[in-house]
């Protein structure tokens, strides 16, 4: 991969003819936001960023205080494929959001994300993340008329949406996104494309490249993606099941020859962490109303607070162990939606197993059977828990939690919870299709 300075990136803008050159950053909701610069302004840009007004963006500054400053990640430059690249090409790079003097703006996520990962390096680790970002392919953006039928690997012939995952794949590595799978997912139309792990921030740009490359690419193929968690009544919803391990240089930290699982006390203790905390970043992870109509008990979407190795209705799985591949050893996360904002959903994930580690929790057992075939009374025997039902219950786990506050700063905090009030109260009081079929004919 290429590892860009600003130097290179000049030459290759020179050699390259990119025209504009597009500044992206994110809000605290996940959104992507760019501006576009010229060529000939990038230079001052790689010196000093540029400025724009950050009042309009979500999670931001007031309007009294707007003034904020985008300076470009020279690494993260990447020339868009979907774009013209010949005379007046368009290349892009993800942005640190800074204050007019220079200082880390608290309200940017990758700088919430940053600030976790410096803590991890404090005590020795490096944080990767492997993400499967499932999405679905309809018509249009009007509704959800299905491109297929289709099942889990079902290789379908005649099928547009074979050609819209290779063309996507195809353009992911043109970005220098590497790819491990594509393949058809379990419900009509859905797809998953896994990233290859990789460090924590460098993924988080990914994702958010990856969910645009999706959309571009289907638009092109005169379709629409989505990665909405639960477009479908009565089918699965779409995760982002998320791997995730700690590395002391080269040597994964999880692993330990010994052990009955192949973990080590830190990777236990990460586990430990990551269940303990779980219901209280899970609005970060699973942060719309929608989220929770993918999170019922029924399509393999992960409710109860537990973990084990083969059996996926578990929250936390801990992928078998093959000889000879100690790197592999790992834990996978399965509540997060693709819909989330990436560099907050890793900063608190990766908050909570670091507390794990910190406080030195306890793993408990690995529960391998069907928790979805236990009664109340013996998973309560168990002492498993449940994530949160709705957003309005997310919020208020979030809304106590010390960690979380701590993992994303005060003003991400704070702007996070009253943003989800103020989507749930809207959600609340709306009143819905449902609700007329159902009521207005007998009430």
């Amino acid at each position: 991969m290429a590892r860009w300075d600003k130097e290179s990136v000049l030459k290759a803008v020179e050699d390259r003819k990119v025209k504009f050159i597009r500044l992206w950053f994110t809000d605290v909701l996940g959104s992507l936001k760019s501006f576009a610069i010229t060529a000939e302004e990038l230079e001052g840009a790689l010196e000093d960023g540029m400025g724009f007004d950050g009042s309009s963006i979500e999670g931001y500054a007031r309007i009294e205080e707007s003034d904020m400053v985008a300076m470009p990640d020279p690494g993260t430059f990447q020339v868009l494929p979907w774009r013209p690249t010949e005379n007046d090409a368009v290349a892009r790079m993800f942005c640190d959001v800074l204050e007019p003097d220079g200082s880390p703006y608290c309200g940017d996520p990758r700088h919430a994300l940053k600030r976790n990962l410096k803590k991890a390096a404090d005590m020795g680790y490096s944080f990767y993340v492997g993400p499967e970002l499932e999405f679905f392919y309809f018509r249009d953006s009007n509704g959800t008329e299905r491109l297929d039928a289709g099942g889990y690997f079902d290789l379908t012939p005649l099928d547009i949406a074979s050609d819209l995952r290779r063309d996507t794949v195809l353009t992911l590595e043109k970005m220098d996104i590497p790819v491990e799978y594509s393949h058809h997912e379990v419900a009509p139309s859905q797809h998953e494309i896994d990233l290859r792990y990789q460090q924590a921030l460098r993924m988080a740009d990914a994702a958010m490249t990856y969910r645009l490359t999706v959309k571009e690419v289907a638009l092109q193929h005169g379709v629409y993606a989505t990665f909405m968690p639960k477009p479908l009544f009565g089918e699965n919803g779409s995760g982002m099941h998320t791997h995730q391990s700690l590395f002391k240089g080269e040597k994964n930290a999880f692993f330990a020859p010994g052990d009955e699982f192949h973990l080590s006390p830190d990777g236990k203790a990460y586990i430990a962490g990551l269940l303990t905390h779980a219901r209280e970043i899970c609005s970060l992870v699973a942060q719309w109303v929608n989220s929770y109509k993918r999170l019922v008990p029924g399509y393999e979407a992960p409710v109860y607070v537990s973990w084990a190795r083969r059996n996926r209705s578990a929250l936390v799985r801990v992928p078998m162990y093959k000889p000879g591949n100690e790197k592999a050893t790992r834990a996978e996360f399965r509540c997060p939606d693709p819909a989330c904002n990436p560099y907050l959903a890793f900063a608190v994930m990766l908050a909570a197993g670091l507390k794990g580690i910190e406080e030195g929790y306890e793993l408990a057992d690995p529960v391998e059977e069907d928790i979805f075939e236990m009664t109340p009374e013996q998973r309560a025997q168990r002492g498993i828990e449940s994530l949160p039902g709705d957003l309005a219950e997310a919020i208020a786990e979030t809304e106590r939690s010390e960690l979380v506050r701590e993992a994303l700063g005060d003003h991400i905090f704070e702007k996070f919870i009253a943003n989800k009030k103020i989507e749930w109260d809207a959600y609340r009081t709306h009143v819905s299709r449902y609700e007329l079929d159902r009521y207005l004919p007998v009430l």
